[in-house]
């Protein structure tokens, strides 16, 4: 079983790098900056539900996830083509608050300490 773990966490990982380098490559105006935060793959390598963030209001997270929605055939082949799997997840995306959450800190605590320069992050 752990090993089992071990092969889906390297397949999410694969997954996500792949469809990392292929969203740059999309032309649909749709897309705003997205970043692939996760990958959450089916065991049985059926369905993958990809986390995505999106910079920008609420109205161009939505419209992202539409464009993602509209190329997910695209992106399918591309994993398909890229990594020898036996089968090719169908792609779900799902927005992930968290990175831009974590934006919003760093910005809370830069205005609050303007002038730490020992900060690493």
């Amino acid at each position: 079983m752990e090993a089992m773990t071990d092969r889906m966490r390297r397949v999410n990982e694969s997954v996500r790098q792949v469809l990392a380098e292929a969203l740059p490559e999309l032309k649909d105006p749709r897309l705003g900056l997205i970043t692939v935060t996760g990958v959450d793959t089916a065991p049985d390598l059926r369905h993958a539900t990809v986390y995505v963030s999106v910079l920008g209001s609420g109205r161009k997270q939505r419209t992202s996830l539409l464009g993602l929605e509209a190329a997910h055939g695209v992106l399918q082949s591309r994993l398909a083509r890229e990594l020898r799997l036996k089968r090719t997840p169908q792609l779900t995306f799902e927005y992930d608050p968290t990175v831009e959450r974590g934006v919003r800190m760093t910005r809370l605590i830069d205005e609050l300490a303007p002038d730490d320069d020992d900060a690493d992050d």
